[in-house]
């Protein structure tokens, strides 16, 4: 048994105590196991190579969210919630429900990173939510904009969740696919998106009627704490 190449293991722990680049670190880390194993230097390269242009999906989360932090530290969460504010006739409802139907809408046609947690619910769907609050009910307090905050993050869960597996080529769909061919069912794929938009129908209808209802409290509450 060669151990030298676990080497690379210490390189990736000392690199991160360190607070080295995390890409630097990896990438020596794995040349370093790589040339310990007896591997030739040409063919690690074209290995990490192959890995980069496999994972290349990986390059919109290194684009985007360096551009989300731009976007936030310009402000735009607290321009979105004035712009809100000035809105007539947005409630939270409203609101919450048509990111829901939408994002239920582009989850069927398979676009289910278009919208999410950190690229949407925290930089526009928050604080918008907060600011329609704020509209009907008063400024909430910590725990009911806690409560906010949550409805929106529910919201985008439930729009994915009950959205993608109508997309028949989804991982969701061919694990349920795989699922019942291991239990002698066949099902085509197709079969599978069909029966999820009565689910999906649903899920849309108790969750509007959730937020609803949600409302209809902080309304009769009508919390109106100091400003944060």
């Amino acid at each position: 048994m060669n151990y030298w190449p676990l080497l690379g293991i210490a390189v990736v722990v000392v690199g991160f105590v360190l607070r080295f680049n995390p890409v630097i670190v990896v990438v020596i880390a794995g040349l370093t196991s790589g040339v310990l194993a007896g591997k030739p230097l040409g063919e690690l390269l074209g290995l990490l190579g192959e890995s980069f242009v496999s994972n290349r999906a990986l390059l919109l989360f290194v684009l985007t969210l360096p551009a989300i932090g731009a976007l936030e530290r310009a402000g735009l969460r607290e321009h979105v919630h004035a712009w809100i504010l000035r809105l007539k006739g947005v409630t939270l409802a409203r609101l919450l429900i048509g990111y829901l139907g939408l994002r239920q809408l582009l989850s069927m046609i398979g676009l289910t990173n278009v919208a999410g947690h950190a690229q949407t619910v925290r930089q526009l769907l928050a604080p918008m939510s907060e600011a329609a609050v704020e509209r009907t009910s008063g400024v909430p307090d910590e725990g009911a904009r806690q409560r906010i905050l949550a409805m929106a993050a529910a919201t985008d869960n439930v729009g994915l969740f009950f959205g993608e597996d109508v997309f028949i080529a989804i991982g969701a769909v061919l694990l349920i696919q795989g699922f019942y061919a291991q239990n002698g069912i066949v099902l085509e794929p197709l079969q599978i998106a069909l029966w999820a938009l009565p689910t999906a129908i649903a899920a849309f209808v108790i969750h509007g009627i959730r937020i609803v209802l949600f409302q209809r409290a902080l309304q009769r509450t009508r919390v109106d704490a100091p400003d944060r």
